[in-house]
């Protein structure tokens, strides 16, 4: 602050804010994505019941002793009737509260307030769903009270193709309840290896499906894309060639598609996937190994935003969505459990 002249610090320290206006830039910088790598790759469905089922069926395995004498009487019956399987829905919400006052004042960033929180609750209420069908969690059935209807989450349903090492045990789903049971998971997180993702791309395939996706977190992804870059990598060398080219050197230091004896899997990492604490490990995470036209999200609701009632000089707003996953076949699907990202990938 100058003695000898009036300066900008002396128009800041005017009592009840200062005389100089303030230069606010009339946006907001959003850093969180709305981009849903799971929910956008598979499809959907409708529901007419909060309870959603549907069969799945599959052929036997060939039978090669199957020859029969001429004129002989026809063999043993070779019906089969498949599996009955369901899912609980899940009514997931956000609800928006803004006063009068606060709709009509001249905000950053945004014309109308209302307008502007309706929009970034949906969006939200969109990424819960995305994380919700990737948890860990076993359905629930509503009672109407006090429990409130859960969906179970892929990891409650694969039970095939999963590949256990110690403790843990697969979920999948129950017949005699009608629910998806939880994985329990090992006592530690342990490494990915190159391995564990040939073995889950065979298993598909010789249930029947054909994996496309390899999904994780992204520091999953991205320290199985590095081991691909190493010596001990069983692929192709990754060669650069770039003499003669007219075009600018790009350097290549990642891989996105990995091709295996039984799929291409494309890379697919995930944000919005959860994590989970092992012992020491806080970041935990599972790989899944998709054949993604094998599951859908199915609505008894979809996105929706119901109007309620108005409590003094305030406009209230509830967004809902009642949905299920549906896995039409668990054993299109696979899973590598517990790994450690920090945990250097080996072969």
């Amino acid at each position: 602050m100058s003695t000898a002249n009036l300066d900008a610090a002396d128009l800041k320290a005017v009592a009840r804010g200062g005389l100089i206006r303030e230069d606010v830039m009339n946006k907001i910088w959003d850093i969180s994505k709305i981009p849903l790598p799971f929910t956008d790759m598979i499809g959907t469905d409708s529901s007419t019941h909060p309870y959603k089922e549907w069969t799945t069926d599959e052929l036997a395995v060939p039978d090669i002793t199957n020859a029969r004498v001429d004129g002989a009487d026809a063999g043993t019956n070779n019906t089969a009737t498949g599996l009955r399987v369901g899912n609980h829905h899940q009514i997931s919400d956000k609800v928006v509260k803004v006063s009068f006052r606060a709709d009509a004042s001249n905000t950053i960033g945004r014309a109308k307030e209302l307008s502007y929180q309706l929009s970034r609750r949906q969006q939200e209420l969109r990424r819960d769903v995305e994380a919700i069908s990737l948890l860990n969690q076993a359905s629930v059935a509503d009672d109407g009270s006090a429990v409130p209807g859960k969906s179970g989450g892929l990891p409650s349903w694969i039970k095939t193709n999963v590949q256990l090492t110690g403790a843990e045990v697969a979920g999948g789903f129950a017949t005699g309840t009608g629910l998806t049971v939880a994985f329990t998971r090992a006592a530690a997180a342990v490494g990915l290896t190159e391995t564990k993702v040939r073995t889950a791309a065979q298993q598909i395939y010789q249930q029947g499906g054909e994996a496309s996706v390899f999904m994780s977190t992204p520091d999953v992804v991205q320290a199985f894309s590095s081991y691909l870059f190493t010596s001990s990598a069983r692929v192709a060398t990754l060669m650069s060639d770039i003499e003669g080219s007219a075009a600018k050197a790009t350097a290549m230091g990642s891989v996105n598609v990995f091709v295996t004896d039984f799929g291409t899997l494309k890379f697919v990492p995930n944000r919005l996937q959860p994590k989970f604490t092992i012992a020491a490990v806080t970041n935990a995470a599972d790989v899944f190994i998709l054949d993604p036209s094998y599951l859908s999200i199915s609505y008894l609701q979809g996105y929706r935003t119901e109007e309620l009632a108005k409590t003094g000089s305030a406009n209230n707003r509830q967004m809902l969505v009642d949905w299920t996953l549906c896995v039409g076949n668990e054993k299109a699907q696979a899973m590598i459990n517990d790994i450690n990202p920090a945990t250097a990938v080996v072969a």
